[in-house]
C-alpha cells in the first residue's frame, strides 16, 4: 500500500513543473534530467569531450563564434578572465550575500603584486610571484573586511567602492608603483616549447588545416594568445572544483544561512562575522589570481586599467547569470565579456544595447539567466501560493 505523501524530490519537480509549463509551454527541468540519468561513463564521456572542445576553441576558430575583428585567442583570455572573477565574486555576493563594488581592488592588487615585483623594484621569478599576488590580495581581503564586515547592505557597498577607488588613487600617485606612466616588462610565464598545432581555417562550411598558422604549445609570447587562454581555462577548472567542495561543506551551509537571515544564523549559533570574512578572503584570493594573469599575458599595466567600470561590470556578470549559481555566472561573465567583442562593429552603440538589455533581464528574468535551484523552488512555491489564494478568492 503506497502512501499518499510525494517525496521532496517529487514535490519539488511537480512545483517547477505546475510554475513553469504553463508558462512557457515545456519543461525546464526535462534537459537536466535526462543528463542526470545517463549512466556514469556516458556522463564522464560528455564532460571529456566538451573539455576537449573548450582547450580546441582557439585552434577551431569557428566562424560562428569567433571574432573577425580581434585576435580569437585574445578575446578567450579575456572571457576566461572574466569567468575566473565572476567565480571569486560569486563567493562573496552569490553565496554570502555581500554586495562588492570594488572588487577591482583586488583585482589590481594581484596585477600590481607580479608587476612592481617582477619587472619594476625587482626580478623574481613567476612562479613566485602568483603565490605572492595571491598571499597579498588574501591579506588584503581580511584587512578590509575585518572592519568593513560590520556593516550591512548599502553601506558595505560604498565602503567596498571606495576601497577599489583607493587602490587605483594610490597607484596613480605612487612612483614606487610606477605612477600613471605605468609599468612595462611585466614578466610572462616561463614557455616550455613542447610541438605546434596548426589551425583550422574556414571556407564557407568546408573546413582544413592551416599549417602556416600554428600555435606553439607553452609558448608565452606575444603574438599568439592561445596559450595564455590554455593556462587561465586551467586555472578556471581547479577553482571550480574548490568551489564545488567550500559549496558543499559545512562554510557553504553557514554562508547559505547568513545569506538568508544574517539574524537567525547568529541565534542559531553561526558565527557569521568569521563565515563572511572567509568569504571576502576567498573572494580575494580569486580576484588577486585573476588580476595576476592579466598582468603576465599583458606585459604592461596601469592605474587606467582598473576603472571602476570595470567592477560594474564584474558585478553585472553575476547579477546576469545568477548570482549563488556557479555555471550561472560563468554565462554570465561570458555575455559580459564575448559579446562586446563579437559585435565589436557595433562599438558605438555596445553600451546602450548592453543597458537595454540589462533593462530587460531585469524586468522578465530578475533571478538571471540562471537561478541558483533553491531560488527556482522558492519562486515556484510562490506562485503556487499565488495560485492557491486567487482560487480561494474565486470560491
Amino acid at each position: 500500500m503506497t502512501s499518499g505523501k510525494a517525496s521532496p524530490d517529487t514535490e519539488s519537480g511537480s512545483a517547477r513543473s505546475m510554475a513553469w509549463g504553463p508558462r512557457l509551454g515545456w519543461d525546464r527541468g526535462a534537459l537536466a534530467r535526462r543528463v542526470s540519468g545517463l549512466p556514469k561513463p556516458v556522463k564522464w564521456a560528455l564532460i571529456g569531450l566538451l573539455v576537449v572542445l573548450l582547450y580546441a576553441l582557439p585552434l577551431l576558430e569557428i566562424p560562428i563564434i569567433s571574432t573577425p575583428d580581434t585576435d580569437f585567442g585574445a578575446v578567450l583570455f579575456t572571457v576566461a578572465s572574466y569567468v575566473l572573477v565572476a567565480l571569486g565574486l560569486n563567493i562573496v555576493l552569490g553565496y554570502a550575500g555581500l554586495l562588492d563594488l570594488g572588487y577591482v581592488g583586488f583585482y589590481a592588487i594581484g596585477a600590481y603584486t607580479v608587476a612592481v615585483l617582477g619587472s619594476l623594484q625587482a626580478q623574481w621569478s613567476w612562479w613566485l610571484l602568483i603565490p605572492l599576488a595571491v598571499l597579498f590580495t588574501t591579506i588584503s581581503g581580511v584587512l578590509l573586511g575585518a572592519p568593513t564586515l560590520r556593516v550591512r547592505g548599502d553601506y558595505l557597498a560604498i565602503v567596498t567602492l571606495g576601497f577599489g577607488e583607493i587602490i587605483r588613487l594610490t597607484a596613480l600617485n605612487t612612483e614606487w608603483l610606477g605612477a600613471a606612466k605605468g609599468i612595462t616588462g611585466v614578466p610572462r610565464p616561463p614557455s616550455v616549447e613542447l610541438f605546434e598545432l596548426p589551425h583550422l581555417q574556414w571556407e564557407g562550411a568546408t573546413a582544413f588545416l592551416d599549417l602556416d598558422d600554428k600555435t606553439t604549445f607553452l609558448f608565452f609570447g606575444v603574438a599568439d594568445q592561445a596559450p595564455y587562454y590554455w593556462l587561465a581555462l586551467t586555472v578556471i577548472f581547479v577553482i571550480l572544483g574548490a568551489d564545488r567542495m567550500l559549496r558543499l561543506s559545512r562554510i557553504g551551509r553557514a554562508w547559505e544561512a547568513t545569506r538568508e537571515d544574517e539574524d537567525a544564523a547568529e541565534l542559531m549559533g553561526v558565527p557569521t562575522f568569521k563565515f563572511k570574512l572567509l568569504a571576502f578572503a576567498s573572494g580575494a584570493f580569486i580576484g588577486g589570481l585573476s588580476g595576476a594573469l592579466f598582468a603576465s599575458r599583458q606585459g604592461f599595466i596601469n592605474p587606467e586599467s582598473f576603472q571602476l567600470l570595470l567592477s560594474i561590470l564584474f558585478v553585472a556578470a553575476v547579477v546576469v547569470g545568477g548570482a549563488g549559481n556557479r555555471w550561472g555566472v560563468i554565462l554570465g561573465a561570458i555575455v559580459v565579456a564575448y559579446l562586446p567583442e563579437r559585435f565589436r562593429g557595433f562599438e558605438e552603440w555596445r553600451l546602450l544595447v548592453f543597458g537595454a538589455a540589462l533593462l530587460v533581464l531585469a524586468n522578465f528574468r530578475p533571478q538571471g539567466l540562471i537561478p541558483p535551484r533553491r531560488t527556482r523552488r522558492a519562486q515556484a512555491v510562490d506562485e503556487q501560493l499565488e495560485a492557491l489564494e486567487e482560487g480561494a478568492d474565486r470560491a
